[in-house]
């Protein structure tokens, strides 16, 4: 190859590998997933300065992403571009090719209805067995749309009736609220009960949801009761730890200090337990999940990505439950009011060779189950907060939220 050819050969190759770059570093970046978004549904934007969240009411008013800096700053939702390409409607480019289970849009934070398996389920009918191919998510917290009936510069509500039936038959008529705003320097440094180090960037939000019982019976624990469930859908890193602390005390008087039973046993290196804190694994590369029962919770959960130096902190009311916490688990259950109030998934392979749904990783939170009369209504509120910063700044927050540093967490696995 002569020097001219070499010469023009060199400079394709680089320019190739300048626009990869290029599409590289947009992937991840809130610009690029809000224009992505624009383009396939509506989304509202709400913002505080740089500070941005982007919800869509299509797909029941879910945040599907936030940023400290919206111009050029990362975004930490997980969105599941080629689901919401595909879209909902059938047309002869998607014949078949449609969801049968769930619509996994993505979003980082998402209203959902609990109890997913047992004989109180929302997501199997009479008859069905507790396996994956009779599982399907209920269409209005999945294809359905909620109602936009407020919207300012930092705040959107929604409104949604609906009528759903559990796996034991009993038919629940609701009416769901959902307020989502943004929180100011002021409102989340009284969360963290401490000043905001001044070179920290940060993101905050708060979704404010209302279930309320719009039938003329009232929900029972005998013939089973919902819940409110909110997960968020994180983009993982391969230094990305999520961080539980919890009371410390007696399996006898407390419960377990976590399950990890969900989806098989976690394995030992990707979940680390201690006395008052756990450290759980946010990569992405295996299927796992667990819980953190309302006697051991703190009432905060989050993560820290050592990669993008971000500190997510995860907040919820903690609030009386006389009647318990639906439990998930996929089977009939012996105890159906003894599920977790946390929860924390790290998505990936589910075996060998098969394809993870993602990946992602999710912090969750639930309401107490909603032994609800005509008219009552039920409030479970969630605040989520990202900050981006030095780790001297974030060892302050961690230490003050988790009561461990950003050093003990990056230790948690090595």
């Amino acid at each position: 190859m002569d020097r001219r050819k070499l010469f023009l050969y060199s400079l394709n190759l680089f320019i190739m590998l300048l626009v990869v770059g290029c599409s590289k570093e947009e992937t991840g970046q809130f610009a690029s997933d809000l224009s992505f978004l624009k383009q396939h549904t509506d989304i509202i934007v709400l913002k505080n300065g740089k500070s941005a969240i982007a919800l869509a009411p299509d797909y029941q008013g879910r945040v599907m992403t936030s940023t400290f800096d919206d111009a050029s700053g990362p975004s930490f939702g997980w969105i599941n571009r080629p689901v919401i390409e595909k879209g909902i409607l059938p047309s002869e480019a998607t014949k078949g090719k449609l969801e049968e289970h769930i619509y996994i849009f993505g979003g980082e934070e998402r209203f959902w209805l609990g109890p997913e398996g047992g004989q109180y389920s929302l997501y199997f009918k009479p008859g069905d067995k507790f396996e994956f191919s009779d599982w399907k998510t209920p269409a209005v917290i999945d294809t359905e749309a909620f109602k936009v009936v407020e919207k300012t510069t930092d705040k959107a509500v929604f409104h949604r009736d609906c009528e759903l039936m559990n796996y034991s038959g009993t038919v629940f008529k609701m009416g769901i609220n959902r307020t989502v705003r943004l929180l100011n320097d002021k409102e989340v440094s009284q969360v963290l009960n401490l000043s905001i180090p001044k070179s920290v960037q940060f993101v905050a939000f708060e979704s404010d949801n209302k279930l309320t019982n719009n039938g003329q019976n009232a929900w029972k624990s005998e013939t089973g009761l919902p819940s409110i469930w909110l997960l968020g859908m994180l983009s993982p890193s391969p230094n990305t730890t999520v961080v539980i602390p919890f009371k410390s005390g007696e399996d006898s008087q407390l419960g377990q200090k976590v399950n990890d039973a969900y989806f098989g046993k976690v394995p030992t290196e990707y979940i680390k337990v201690e006395d008052d804190i756990l450290f759980f694994k946010g990569d992405g590369t295996r299927r796992g999940k667990i819980g953190v029962n309302a006697l051991r919770s703190k009432g905060v959960s989050g993560s820290y990505d050592a990669d993008g130096k971000v500190l997510t902190v995860v907040t919820y009311n903690v609030q009386a439950a006389p009647n318990g916490f639906v439990n998930s688990m996929w089977e009939f259950q012996k105890e159906p009011y003894s599920g977790d109030v946390i929860n924390s998934y790290n998505d990936g392979s589910p075996a060998p060779g098969e394809a993870p749904l993602g990946p992602f990783y999710e912090l969750e939170t639930s309401s107490p189950a909603a032994a609800l009369k005509p008219g009552e209504t039920m409030t479970h509120i969630q605040k989520t907060m990202h900050f981006y910063g030095s780790e001297a700044d974030l060892d302050i927050i961690s230490k003050k939220m988790f009561g461990v540093g950003i050093e003990k967490i990056k230790q948690g696995f090595k």
